[in-house]
């Protein structure tokens, strides 16, 4: 069995996907600062309910308490980017504001980090889980 058939390691490798797709995205951003009529790039969110509808095969989730949250809607297929103008159009149609490119750059690289440190003490408790008892 492969790491990647594991649903939490499935979805941490999905999640990092996104975030490495959205560095990209953003750089490329940052490269067309100065490009008359740019407009700059972002991706859809990424869903963790959608992420659990895709390790489930596509079903969803099911609730088994009333209390428990419900999740919605279906398995992306990839990542999807969209046209996201940032708060300021310069005269020459460029929408490119370098602070709000380096606020959801440095997002990107704190989600990336926590994502690392959750795949990291995830692999130390599948070895210890695999040591002999006593070691």
């Amino acid at each position: 069995m492969r790491l990647d058939d594991t649903p939490l390691f499935a979805m941490l490798k999905s999640r990092m996907g996104w975030l490495n797709e959205r560095q990209r995205l953003v750089a490329q951003n940052v490269a067309h600062a100065d490009t008359p009529g740019y407009v700059p790039k972002d991706l859809k969110g990424f869903s963790f309910a959608q992420a659990m509808a895709a390790q489930a095969g596509g079903t969803g989730v099911a609730r088994t308490h009333a209390g428990h949250l419900s999740g919605s809607g279906g398995a992306p297929s990839r990542f999807e980017s969209t046209a996201a103008p940032d708060s300021e159009t310069t005269l020459d149609g460029n929408a490119v504001v370098l602070e709000e490119q380096m606020l959801k750059m440095a997002e990107s690289r704190m989600a990336y980090d926590a994502a690392i440190g959750f795949y990291q003490k995830s692999m130390n408790m599948l070895r210890m889980a695999a040591k002999p008892p006593g070691r």
